[in-house]
């Protein structure tokens, strides 16, 4: 049997070397988010997502004294309290806890296209049209309509209005408007308050509902320095993540007249969303609304030193936009042409021989995401700190470096 183990591992360590595996760390570049397990002494910086984050021990301490009850039989206080509380904050009558913002997004859309053959318009760079499986096409028959994006995550409102289809009996009808805010792909860019006002007043003349995914709402809140129910004036819906900048282990909370959630908790039970005693992870997402709004803007300045910091380095192939960095996600571009975005984000995980001769021996695991082969992205969290971002700094440059 001992031998058995020792040809086993033999064979990982070859498979290891075949793959760019150094012990403590897996460096495939198909895949730049695993590791076998950390060394004592390296220093791991995780700027992949706002969804990495650890509950807070005040988290945990709500978690473990919660209140429950069956909340499919809407008997579970803490998810009450947590819906009331949300619902207030948004400025709107009523709100329902899901498990994720994929849900809360599918079940806002479907609750709006009760009709199948209908449509809804986003741009064409939303996380409802690129990232969610096209759930509305897959369980409700709706369509998606996709205005281009700008780069400030806005559409071109005229351009907008004439993707609306009501009356040609060939064409799906138009039935809902929905927009990011914060926009995630054109790098956590905050919705102008006058473009959204503008769109609102489309919406009413047109008699089309809008949604909101505003899985970063408070980003954007602190950023314009207002509450977040002005941000959200005259939309029907909005859908608030918990478990992003806010730090809560899980669920997002969509918001609504009551007849609309109403119609909407059906859906999630026939979702499969209804998580019975789920007051558990509720009550982290009340600490989470009490006590990690205000500090977004540590995590606003540690992004906007993390650009500034990056286009100092002032590489060729390499360029950020200091002044589109308004809250907490960092998108840059490279010159695909001589520069992998994969590869990059690879190497910024690895650890040579000569990396750690040029960082003084310090062993830093920087990890992004590769947005596209010519962008990369980089989330700010409330586990990074601003020694953290100096240290990535650090282990950027030494990458860049190579690219010479």
């Amino acid at each position: 049997m001992l031998r058995g183990f020792f040809r086993a591992g033999q064979q990982v360590l070859q498979t290891a070397k075949q793959r760019k595996f150094k012990v403590g760390r897996f460096y495939s570049y198909s895949s730049v988010t695993s590791r076998v397990y950390n060394s004592s002494d390296m220093i791991d910086i995780d700027f992949r997502s706002d969804t990495v984050t650890k509950p807070t021990d005040a988290m945990r301490q709500a978690m473990a004294s919660a209140v429950v009850g069956d909340d499919v039989y809407e008997e579970d206080p803490t998810v009450q309290k947590l819906e009331r509380k949300s619902a207030e904050m948004i400025g709107m009558e009523a709100a329902l806890y899901v498990p994720s913002g994929t849900m809360s997004n599918l079940i806002a859309a479907l609750t709006h296209c009760n009709q199948r053959g209908c449509e809804m318009i986003t741009g064409d760079k939303t996380h409802m049209f690129l990232y969610e499986q096209a759930g509305v096409c897959q369980f409700g028959g709706v369509s998606i309509n996709t205005v281009k994006n700008l780069p400030d995550g806005t559409f071109d409102l005229a351009e907008m209005q004439k993707h609306i289809r009501s009356r040609d009996l060939h064409e799906p009808t138009t039935a809902l408007i929905c927009v990011e805010n914060t926009h995630n792909k054109c790098g956590g860019r905050v919705l102008p308050l006058s473009w959204l006002d503008e769109l609102v007043e489309i919406s009413k003349k047109r008699n089309l509902p809008l949604h909101m995914d505003g899985a970063r709402i408070y980003n954007a809140a602190v950023y314009l320095g207002v509450p977040a129910k002005r941000i959200v004036r005259g939309f029907s819906s909005v859908s608030v993540c918990l478990s992003k900048g806010l730090g809560a282990p899980v669920g997002s909370i969509l918001h609504g007249p009551k007849e609309f959630i109403a119609r909407a908790r059906r859906l999630r039970k026939a979702l499969g969303g209804g998580m019975r005693q789920c007051g558990i992870i509720a009550a982290a997402g009340i600490v989470s609304l009490d006590s990690m709004i205000d500090r977004l803007a540590v995590d606003h300045a540690n992004g906007l030193a993390l650009a500034k910091g990056i286009a100092a380095l002032n590489h060729p192939l390499f360029k950020v936009v200091v002044d589109s960095m308004q809250t907490n996600i960092l998108v840059f571009e490279v010159d695909p042409k001589r520069v992998d975005a994969k590869e990059f984000c690879a190497k910024l995980q690895e650890t040579t021989d000569e990396q750690l001769s040029a960082l003084g021996g310090k062993d830093i695991c920087v990890k992004a995401v590769p947005f596209e082969a010519q962008l990369i992205r980089l989330v700010i969290n409330h586990h990074i700190t601003a020694e953290m971002v100096d240290l990535a700094l650090q282990k950027i440059a030494v990458v860049m470096k190579e690219y010479n």
